[in-house]
């Protein structure tokens, strides 16, 4: 069981880095938040979960031990699977999933990527009053755009930010310039007939949007 890894950056995808640890290259599902705080080149150091089922072994890598924390707890969740979980992990900080489970909000929690109301409920029901030591947590990544538990913006905001994330690191890893994908991003973010303040807007539906407006710049 792989419980930590050490090395060298090689890649940072949309949502996996491949960190080289000794000449092995490891294939770990990150959140956006682990992912901002990592550089392709650099030394890092991830904890990690192994998850393993029948037909495979899957890596998912934290940037701390109070996100890895969070993550297990939410696991500990019916309904809630490793993928699920790093993607509510990716759209607010911890202090800001658990204050929305311990104020029972279930409107908050479903607006939460993967997570519908039944979910929501559940994850209210299975940990309400378990997460009193991520309440006040000051988790604050470097690159997070802004979101901490210090300056926390509402998590429906959290969900937005991550959303834009993936959108913009999707173009860059097509090996669009940062001058088009700034530029997309504003016409995608005040565009009237777009839903881009509207989490029910997909990471596909931003793609496509963005590479018709890329493609009429080329």
């Amino acid at each position: 069981m792989i419980g930590r890894l050490k090395g060298t950056v090689e890649a940072r995808l949309i949502e996996t880095c491949l960190l080289d640890v000794g000449g092995v290259g490891y294939e770990l599902t990150c959140s956006a938040f682990t992912l901002d705080e990592l550089a392709v080149g650099t030394r890092a150091v991830l904890e990690v979960y192994t998850h393993v089922r029948e037909d495979q072994i899957a890596l998912f890598g934290f940037s701390s031990q109070l996100e890895k924390d969070l993550f297990l707890s939410l696991l500990s969740v019916n309904g809630v699977g490793p993928k699920m979980a790093v993607k509510i992990l990716s759209a607010a900080t911890p202090s800001h999933i658990a204050r929305s489970i311990e104020a029972g909000d279930v409107k908050a929690l479903s607006l939460l990527p993967k997570v519908g109301k039944k979910t929501a409920e559940q994850l209210i029901v299975s940990l309400k009053g378990k997460l009193g030591s991520f309440m006040d947590s000051t988790y604050s990544p470097s690159n997070s755009q802004g979101v901490s538990a210090a300056g926390a913006l509402p998590l429906v905001e959290g969900v937005r930010q991550s959303l834009h994330h993936e959108i913009e690191s999707a173009l860059q890893n097509l090996g669009f310039r940062p001058i088009e994908v700034e530029h997309v991003m504003t016409q995608l973010s005040t565009r009237n007939d777009e839903k881009i303040d509207d989490v029910e807007l997909t990471l596909e539906e931003g793609v496509r949007f963005a590479l018709q407006t890329l493609g009429g710049m080329r």
